[in-house]
């Protein structure tokens, strides 16, 4: 008696464990601090890989600057074009070329891109005085976003190094447009024309709608292969609403945190995670995620273990092209400060035979992972999510239960 109930209790301690480090599976939230002597950031784009994040943060002269974080090298500052201030808004793939906006020395904002090797790069106007670069391909060679023509209206543009900044056009008569986001090969661009979201593709812009008897859309970004844009357009009863659009479903409203506010300002590769934020019953902003599976969820909610007291998510602006890094702008109750954070939640979920913890074998410890997930939702759930549906379930239970034993 005493030995099986030993064997249990060392059995249980094992399976907990091995819970523990499945359920926590590389998850992780990173405060990315500021500059020397600033006091906030805030992050707008992520590598592939989450090794790079970019974006905004005062320095010590309470000057905006445009920032290149890596956990090895921390917090750059990308300096500015001559000017004191800058933002960095996109960055591709392999985080080696990053793009936004930066003052000149004659006090005009321009569309940047930035290298390692050949630093920050005036992209020009379109005749103007000022442009802006929001988003850039996969690998770096297109950037979007918009500048002024010679009558000094923002017009959407495109720009690559062979054919330098080209407009895009408008939509409803109008003369200002601009470009938000591009898909991974550059060849779709999305954005806004007098509050109607646009689609770009081989230069015919599409006016994507906006919600049943709403009146105004924005697009913000858009999927790798262009077939999934996301933003924010009004509904009936005039509330921001964070959006999904697809060719054959249309404009989706993916809700609130039960608050009347949403944005959605970033999205996977394949289309189907999108990230931004949402207001709660509360009325306070909130970062979230959402799937078709598991809905919007809170990332507060979802990730409260990795928050220390009194910590927020505020608000999610890009996520990487697996769905697996977040980036955006939170409260740090630690250094009482807002600040850009970079979550890794953690590889995506792959379908398996049941074999939780990875050591090969479909045992015990497989078995009670999943009995104390059971019923969780969401697009991370990792491999207690067995069969991959959003949902630890009766089906997930039973792929333990057929396969058990399998190669023990």
């Amino acid at each position: 008696m005493c030995y099986t109930q030993n064997r249990f209790n060392a059995l249980l301690s094992a399976c907990v464990m091995s819970l523990i480090a499945t359920a926590g599976w590389s998850q992780s939230l990173t405060w990315l601090g500021t500059l020397p002597g600033g006091s906030q950031s805030e992050a707008s784009g992520v590598s592939a890989d989450g090794s790079v994040v970019v974006g905004l943060a005062t320095n010590a002269a309470v000057q905006y600057r445009a920032f290149r974080w890596t956990a090895s090298g921390g917090m750059r500052d990308l300096g500015s074009l001559g000017g004191d201030w800058s933002w960095a808004s996109g960055v591709s793939a392999d985080g080696a070329v990053v793009v936004g906006l930066a003052y000149n020395a004659a006090g005009y904002g321009r569309a940047f891109r930035w290298t390692a090797s050949g630093g920050m790069r005036d992209l020009g106007t379109l005749g103007g005085y000022g442009s802006r670069a929001f988003a850039v391909s996969a690998d770096g060679a297109v950037v979007v976003g918009w500048a002024q023509d010679a009558a000094s209206q923002p017009r959407a543009f495109r720009w690559t190094a062979a054919s330098g900044m080209q407009g895009l056009g408008t939509l409803l008569g109008s003369t200002q447009s601009e470009a938000r986001g591009v898909s991974a090969d550059g060849a779709v661009v999305v954005g806004g024309v007098y509050g109607r979201a646009f689609r770009w593709q081989n230069g015919v812009m599409q006016d994507l709608g906006t919600l049943p008897s709403g009146n105004g859309s924005w697009a913000w970004c858009v999927s790798a292969d262009g077939g999934v844009v996301v933003g924010v357009a009004y509904n009936a009863a005039w509330q921001w609403r964070a959006f999904r659009w697809t060719a054959s479903g249309g404009m989706q409203d993916l809700g609130t945190l039960g608050g009347d506010r949403s944005e959605a300002f970033g999205v996977s590769a394949d289309g189907a995670v999108v990230v931004g934020y949402a207001q709660n019953a509360a009325g306070r902003a909130r970062a979230f995620r959402w799937t078709a599976a598991g809905g919007m969820e809170d990332l507060n909610t979802t990730y409260a273990s990795l928050l220390t007291n009194g910590s927020e998510l505020q608000s999610a602006s890009a996520i990487s092209p697996d769905g697996r890094y977040i980036v955006g702008k939170g409260w740090n109750a630690a250094t009482r400060r807002y600040e850009a954070f970079l979550l890794d939640t953690g590889p995506r979920c792959t379908a398996h035979n049941g074999d939780v913890n990875r050591n090969g074998c479909v045992d015990d410890a497989d078995l009670l992972a999943v009995l104390f997930a059971f019923g969780q939702r969401g697009s991370n759930l990792g491999r207690v999510d067995v069969n991959c549906d959003g949902v630890v379930n009766d089906a997930d239970l039973l792929i333990v239960l057929f396969n058990f034993g399998s190669g023990c």
